[in-house]
C-alpha cells in the first residue's frame, strides 16, 4: 500500500519590502506618513515657503475658503432657514462653520462699512447753532468769526435795505425783517463782548482757556457740566464711582471738537461698536429662542447655530448694501437711471431683512404662522432694545478712547 506523498508547499513568499521613506520629520527624524509626525506632532507645513500657499492656509483656517464658500453663501442669502436646516441634520462638511462663517462676516462687513459710509467733507457735528464764536479758540478767533457774522447779516439786510419808496421794506413784512436782522447783528456783538471778557479773564487769572460753550455737557439742571464746580453726583454710587464717572465724561468733553472738527469719527465709533455688541449678544438671542420654543426639545446649541446663521445673514445683507451704497456714490451722480435702479436695490434688501429672518424662524422650528408671528414679533423688540442699548454703550465707550 503506497503512502500518500506529502503535498509540496511552495516556498513562503518574502516578506514585502518597506517602501523608501520619502521624508523624515524636522524635529525627531521619524518617518512621514502624513502632514503631521505620528512621534512629536510637528506639522509638515511651516512658514518657510512661498506666500501663496500661506495666505491659502490662512483664508482656510479662518473662513473654509473653498468649494463650501459659494455653497454657504448663495443659499444663506436667497433661501431662509436652509443652511441651518441642512447643519441640524448633519450634513455639515460642505458648509462653511457657523461661528467662522459669522465672524469673518462681522468683520469684513463693519470695515467696508467704515470705507464706504461718510457723512462727507462739508458735514459738520453741531451742538446747537453756532456763528463760529463759542468755538473759537482765542481772542483773534472770535473777532474773525464775528466779522464774518456781521458780514453775513449786512449782506442780508442790503437784499431788503430800500431802494425807493414802495419796495418789499416799505411793508410790514420787510419793515419786520430788517428789525429782525438787526437784533441778530445786536446779539453777535453781545456774544463776541462776552467771549473776549472770558479770555481776557482767563488771561488775567493765569487759568485755563475757557471752554467752548458748545462744547460743553449740559443735564438736566441747566447749567454746564464742570468737574469741580457742577460735577455729576449720583448718591446711591460710592465716591470713587462718581469720580470715574466725572473722569470719563471730562474726556468725552475734550473729544466734542474732534467730532466737530471730523463727524467721521462718530460713525467709525458707532460702526466699530456694532461687531462687539452683536458678539455679545448672541448668546442672549440663542437664550430668547431657546426659551421662546422651550417645548421644542431642542439643545441650546441648535438654538445658538439659529443664531450665527441669522446674524451672518443680516451681516452679508448689510454688506451687500454698504457695496451697493458705494457704487450708487460712484456711479448714480451721472446718470438719474443708475440712481433710482441704485434706490430700489437698496430698498429691496432693506425689506427682504426682516422677511428672512420670519421665513427662516417659520422654516426651522416648523411651527404655525401665528405662533411664529407672535414669538418673531416679541423676540425682535427685545432685541432691538437689547441691541441699540448695548450699541450705545459701546458707542460711548469707543467715544471716550479715541
Amino acid at each position: 500500500m503506497s503512502m500518500p506523498q506529502p503535498q509540496s508547499q511552495s516556498p513562503a513568499s518574502p516578506p514585502a519590502a518597506e517602501p523608501d521613506v520619502v521624508a523624515r520629520c524636522a524635529n525627531c527624524g521619524a518617518a512621514l506618513r502624513g502632514d503631521y509626525c505620528h512621534a512629536c506632532g510637528q506639522p509638515v507645513k511651516g512658514l518657510v515657503r512661498h506666500f501663496s500657499s500661506v495666505v491659502g492656509d490662512v483664508l482656510d483656517s479662518v473662513f473654509s475658503w473653498d468649494s463650501r464658500t459659494p455653497r454657504t453663501l448663495w443659499p444663506l442669502l436667497r433661501h431662509p432657514g436652509f443652511v441651518t436646516r441642512e447643519y441640524l441634520a448633519g450634513r455639515r462638511v460642505r458648509y462653511v462653520s457657523p461661528v467662522r462663517l459669522f465672524f469673518f462676516l462681522a468683520v469684513l462687513t463693519f470695515f467696508i462699512g467704515k470705507l464706504t459710509l461718510s457723512f462727507g467733507l462739508d458735514s459738520s457735528v453741531q451742538i446747537g447753532g453756532d456763528s463760529g464764536i463759542e468755538t473759537a479758540r482765542d481772542i483773534a478767533e472770535v473777532e474773525q468769526a464775528r466779522d464774518r457774522a456781521l458780514a453775513r447779516i449786512a449782506s442780508a439786510r442790503a437784499g431788503v435795505a430800500p431802494a425807493a419808496a414802495g419796495t418789499a421794506a416799505a411793508t410790514p413784512a420787510g419793515r419786520g425783517a430788517d428789525a429782525a436782522l438787526r437784533a441778530s447783528e445786536a446779539a453777535i456783538r453781545a456774544q463776541a463782548q462776552e467771549r473776549i471778557a472770558a479770555f481776557r479773564q482767563a488771561a488775567e487769572t493765569k487759568g485755563p482757556p475757557p471752554v467752548p460753550r458748545l462744547h460743553r455737557l449740559q443735564f438736566s439742571g441747566g447749567e454746564p457740566w464742570d468737574a469741580q464746580a457742577n460735577p455729576v453726583r449720583i448718591d446711591a454710587l460710592p465716591a470713587f464711582a462718581n469720580a470715574w464717572i466725572n473722569q470719563q465724561l471730562g474726556r468725552l468733553q475734550r473729544n466734542i471738537p474732534r467730532l466737530q472738527e471730523d463727524p467721521d469719527l462718530f460713525k467709525d465709533a458707532v460702526l466699530g461698536a456694532v461687531p462687539s455688541t452683536l458678539f455679545m449678544l448672541l448668546p442672549l438671542f440663542a437664550l430668547m429662542l431657546k426659551v421662546a420654543y422651550l417645548f421644542r426639545r431642542r439643545l441650546y446649541m441648535e438654538h445658538l447655530i439659529v443664531a450665527l446663521h441669522s446674524h451672518a445673514f443680516v451681516c452679508l445683507a448689510l454688506l451687500l448694501l454698504f457695496l451697493v451704497m458705494g457704487l450708487e456714490h460712484w456711479l448714480a451722480p451721472r446718470t438719474a437711471a443708475l440712481w433710482i435702479g441704485f434706490d430700489l436695490v437698496e430698498a429691496a434688501i432693506w425689506i427682504w431683512i426682516p422677511v428672512y429672518l420670519l421665513l427662516m424662524q417659520k422654516r426651522v422650528y416648523a411651527q404655525g404662522w401665528p405662533m411664529t408671528l407672535a414669538k418673531f414679533s416679541v423676540i425682535g423688540l427685545c432685541y432691538s432694545i437689547l441691541l441699540s442699548f448695548g450699541a450705545v454703550f459701546t458707542t460711548i465707550t469707543s467715544l471716550l478712547s479715541m
